[in-house]
């Protein structure tokens, strides 16, 4: 479908194509519900996936997994693809399919120290003193190398923050125990949603996520959403983080004749839904600047409303589907979708959104040194695949032939910051006393082992200390404690020791971009 180099979105009096070369400018699926955008967003991934751009999605409905396999020639589909002028000929694509929960897919993961503090601030909805308790937690976290793997972990920093807010204070600005309090009842609530099965490891690999099978075809990485909508804000938040990723760790490439991965983000408005505005400028920078990394993001929402203009401006491929203009609000976004096209002297845009029948859509996409094609109303062309959920069945064998099987499945809890923290009291990791070592013991409790570290943090210490007791508040750490550091260190993989150690407040480009960098 279409000439090499294009994607067939459908046909108005002409062919209406994507060029692949412009495809990294992003685009924007608008329409109310019902009207086609899912099938529209199909469309486009096997146009993807077909010219060997890896594709990822979240599958809100359980509608794109059908995806991975072949479409069964239904009369509509075959009469508009005759209509079109193309032959209908069934296809499927190799698809990896993706759950937080590790139900519907491979589970998805991620540790503390990669989400930072600002989209953890966002997730928990913290207001700004919070959030700079959070980032002191991270920052003594950095000074100490204590790894932040998941929730534990940060609550084991968040106590000892607690329980040494007037020492911190004196360094770090005005910690209260009420803000530790309120952080720590929001990472409660977030593991009851069973947000906690996101937090840890093995983290996502994004190279995993840019893969072509042997055909040379593009990889559809589907994530399954429908489960995740309940807690929106997690959804929202994995979604953001997943793109700062993208930018961060991919180079600059510049234009090229296609694009190395493209983002649909489905039910967009929930990024943007009471986001601050630190967060949303991040979001406009990000999308700005990840086209040179050779990325293109597509926004799926019912209204254009719901996207911040600083970020639709960014946008230069577009299919409208049909709008409703009950409300005054309505007519507003019907008013304010039509302006945003090239207007076409045949037809009133204004009226035509609101008339177009399902399937059928505004489509206006990016030209030449890329202008904007004048809007046409355009027929959509068929999904190849087969539209609608595959079966649990189906699901079962892609999961079994995507590559992944045991790489992602069973979550790893190695020594982090909970660990450590609990053996410089002198505990176990379940709580219990560490057994007396011939060396000396653990003595003094929490003050007494850490006294040392804490002077230093506040600037009390003089960075070498006396060879005093080894429990003795300013007494360095006990050998044996450091043999222990330095094992758990060692075991850590490198490539995590350079993603989750040493790292700055402000994680991630969303951090870089308001003043931090990784």
């Amino acid at each position: 479908m279409a000439d090499d180099g294009a994607i067939l979105i459908g046909k108005s009096w002409k062919e209406e194509n994507l060029l692949l070369k412009l495809a990294n400018r992003h685009g924007l699926i608008t329409g109310a519900t019902g009207t086609g955008k899912t099938v529209t967003l199909q469309v486009l991934a096997e146009g993807f996936a077909r010219n060997g751009v890896p594709v990822f999605a979240a599958d809100i409905k359980g509608d794109l997994s059908g995806i991975a396999a072949p479409g069964d020639s239904k009369p509509p589909f075959v009469a508009r693809a005759k209509e079109l002028g193309v032959k209908y000929e069934p296809d499927q694509f190799t698809t990896v399919f993706w759950d937080v929960f590790g139900e519907q897919g491979h589970p998805v993961r991620a540790t503390i120290s990669e989400m930072g503090p600002l989209l953890l601030s966002r997730l928990l909805d913290l207001n700004d003193t919070q959030e700079g308790v959070l980032n002191i937690a991270f920052r003594i976290a950095d000074e100490q190398k204590l790894l932040l793997l998941d929730l534990k972990d940060l609550r084991s920093i968040l106590a000892f923050i607690a329980e040494n807010a007037q020492e911190l204070t004196t360094k770090y600005g005005n910690v209260t125990a009420q803000s530790v309090g309120t952080i720590q009842r929001a990472l409660l609530v977030l593991e009851n949603q069973k947000g906690d099965l996101f937090f840890g490891e093995p983290a996502l690999e994004i190279s995993d996520l840019m893969r072509t099978d042997r055909d040379g075809r593009g990889i559809v990485n589907i994530m399954a959403a429908d489960k995740l909508m309940a807690n929106p804000r997690l959804y929202a938040t994995f979604l953001l983080w997943l793109l700062s990723e993208l930018f961060e760790q991919l180079p600059e490439v510049g234009d090229l004749d296609k694009p190395k991965l493209v983002f649909f983000f489905d039910e967009a408005h929930l990024l943007f839904n009471g986001a601050p505005k630190v967060l949303l400028t991040a979001v406009e920078q990000v999308v700005r600047l990840i086209r040179s990394k050779g990325v293109g993001v597509y926004f799926v929402t019912q209204n254009p409303l719901d996207i911040p203009d600083t970020v639709l401006a960014q946008l230069g491929n577009r299919v409208q589907h049909a709008l409703r203009a009950f409300t005054p609000r309505d007519q507003k976004a019907v008013r304010a979708a039509a302006e945003t096209f090239r207007q076409n002297p045949k037809f009133s845009t204004e009226e035509a959104i609101t008339q177009l029948a399902v399937g059928e859509a505004l489509t206006s996409t990016l030209e030449g040194k890329g202008t904007p094609t004048m809007v046409e109303r355009t027929h959509i062309a068929p999904p190849m695949a087969q539209v609608g959920p595959i079966s649990p069945q189906e699901r079962a064998q892609c999961l079994t032939n995507s590559g992944f099987k045991g790489k992602y499945d069973t979550m790893i809890d190695r020594d982090s910051a909970y660990e450590e923290l609990m053996k410089r009291k002198g505990l176990n990791g379940d709580g219990t006393p560490v057994e007396a070592s011939t060396e000396g013991g653990s003595g003094g409790g929490l003050m007494g082992t850490l006294g040392g570290w804490l002077e230093d943090a506040i600037g009390g210490g003089s960075g070498e200390r006396p060879k005093t007791g080894p429990g003795s508040r300013g007494g360095r750490i006990p050998p044996s404690m450091t043999e222990k550091i330095i094992t758990s260190a060692a075991r850590s993989a490198a490539t995590s020791i350079g993603r989750q150690v040493g790292t700055a407040i402000l994680r991630g480009v969303l951090g870089s971009l308001t003043g931090g960098k990784r």
